[in-house]
């Protein structure tokens, strides 16, 4: 997508604090951070939403959910952590890239219902 941000980002054509990177996907801190540790994980593919995944993302998608334990051991996070992937716009989805937000140190207050 030529003007997804996200894409930008995983491109370098805009600076972003990167704290991982492979050939697969990117992570980087969020820049309006929600916790202490604020952390967005993207495939470098273009997926627009967890609703547009294939079977063919499978892999991919088990490689970010592993990055994503991995992250928060790096950062820290053994009392615990809150992941989230927003779908769609009823979802709270703002950026239409697929993408897992990786939240911790500081207590997570739980929905209520």
């Amino acid at each position: 997508m030529l003007d997804c941000i996200f894409c930008k980002i995983a491109n370098k054509e805009i600076d972003s604090q990167i704290v991982f990177e492979d050939d697969k996907m990117v992570a980087f801190k969020d820049l309006s951070p929600q916790a202490p540790v604020h952390l967005l994980i993207i495939p470098k593919k273009h997926i627009q939403s967890l609703a547009d995944v294939s079977e063919d993302d499978v892999k991919l998608l088990g490689e970010m959910l592993i990055r994503v334990k991995k992250l928060a051991e790096e950062f820290e996070l053994e009392n615990g952590y809150r992941t989230v992937i927003n779908t769609r716009g009823d979802g709270g989805q703002t950026v239409d890239h697929l993408h897992i937000h990786l939240l911790g140190k500081r207590k997570m207050q739980c929905p209520p219902g």
